[in-house]
């Protein structure tokens, strides 16, 4: 007789895509909210194969190359989920999840990772330098946010008043800078000063160092067009749902969405904590708040000037407040290069706070 022991595995829940798939295109199985939901938990897997599949094409394309495919594929199931909202013109969803993700990198994935890594550990440290370079950079998308709000309080007051065009044509030039700087990001962490960032490099390298190039671009690619086609039941849904749970767009784009593209970051962040391994967790975490300020929301500023409708980078003064209350308390949390568990009850608990913020604030009225 034998006895086959099951791990705990995230790729369990692939059993969700062919569920969505079959609800999609079955009438009598139809279902939008159910629909939702199992396109939602099917994504998490999929991002988990996806970010597996390009660390191992990474760590054989050399430093430079690798760090570029990371940074392109890195957060690339929240990246087709906003593609996809975009294209069906919810520039709302859009941006609040751009906030959604950094914010719950930040305060979410890291808290929750101290906070597990802290019950096995009394304390547990980190590269200090490295943390405080990514901190900081964060803090320049903090401000880009706020000057396209300050810019819309301010024209609003003006003689001549506001004008969509000139608020469209302010968020390109910001976010050509913001593109800009994230590739001298790049060249700093991967090339000039990558010892700031050795403890990370080295253990990437041992997670995906048994995947071949061949089997890693085949993975690739079929998991990001699985991802896609789960992306359109998912946004195809959200009016839906939004109806009937009663939610705003912007708690949808905020919480909902910003979860669901990350949760795959999510686990990887919190095993490696368990693992005293925190140089890599603070490199999941803040690293990809880092792409979606610096990365993502630009280039999804070009893109829906490709798909006919333009976005702007002006957020709501609540989001705004979001981000820059996020990064504030990183930099008192990350000054010291060391955590413990009360740290990650801090940052969960700042987490839930803007979740009851955003869940009571009214819709926002369109301009």
């Amino acid at each position: 007789m034998f006895i086959v022991k099951l791990k705990p595995s995230l790729s369990w829940l692939l059993l969700f895509v062919p569920i969505a798939i079959v609800m999609r295109f079955w009438p009598v199985a139809e279902n939008p909210t159910a629909l939702f939901i199992c396109s939602a938990i099917g994504i998490i897997p999929l991002a988990g194969w996806m970010g597996r599949a390009t660390e191992a094409l990474a760590a054989r394309m050399g430093e430079g190359a690798g760090g570029l495919l990371n940074a392109t594929f890195g957060n690339a199931a929240e990246l087709i989920i906003a593609v996809v909202a975009l294209s069906k013109g919810l520039s709302s969803v859009v941006k609040a999840s751009i906030t959604g993700s950094i914010i719950g990198n930040i305060l979410l994935v890291f808290g929750l990772s101290i906070l597990c890594g802290g019950t096995k550990y009394k304390e547990q440290r980190f590269n200090r330098t490295g943390a405080r370079t990514s901190a900081i950079s964060l803090s320049l998308a903090a401000i880009a946010l706020i000057i396209p709000t300050v810019f819309h309080m301010a024209a609003e007051r003006s003689p001549t008043g506001w004008s969509p065009i000139m608020e469209q044509r302010l968020s390109l030039a910001i976010a050509l800078v913001l593109f800009l700087t994230y590739f001298c990001v790049l060249s700093f962490s991967l090339k000039t000063h990558r010892h700031f960032f050795q403890g990370i490099e080295g253990e990437l390298e041992e997670k995906s160092e048994y995947w071949s190039r061949g089997r890693a671009i085949i993975i690739l690619l079929v998991v990001t067009g699985f991802v896609a086609l789960l992306a359109e039941f998912l946004v195809g849904t959200i009016e839906s749902v939004r109806a009937t749970f009663g939610l705003t767009e912007t708690f949808v784009g905020i919480i909902v969405v910003a979860i669901i593209g990350n949760a795959a970051e999510h686990s990887s962040a919190i095993l490696m904590a368990l693992k005293n391994k925190m140089d890599l967790t603070v490199g999941i975490a803040i690293g990809s708040s880092l792409q979606i300020a610096l990365f993502v929301a630009p280039l999804l500023l070009f893109v829906s000037y490709l798909c006919g409708k333009p976005m702007d980078l002006e957020f709501s003064r609540p989001e705004v407040f979001a981000v820059v209350a996020s990064v504030y308390i990183l930099f008192q949390i990350s000054g010291d290069g060391e955590t413990n568990w009360i740290e990650g009850v801090q940052l969960l608990s700042v987490y839930v706070i803007l979740g009851i913020l955003f869940f009571y604030l009214p819709e926002a009225v369109a301009h």
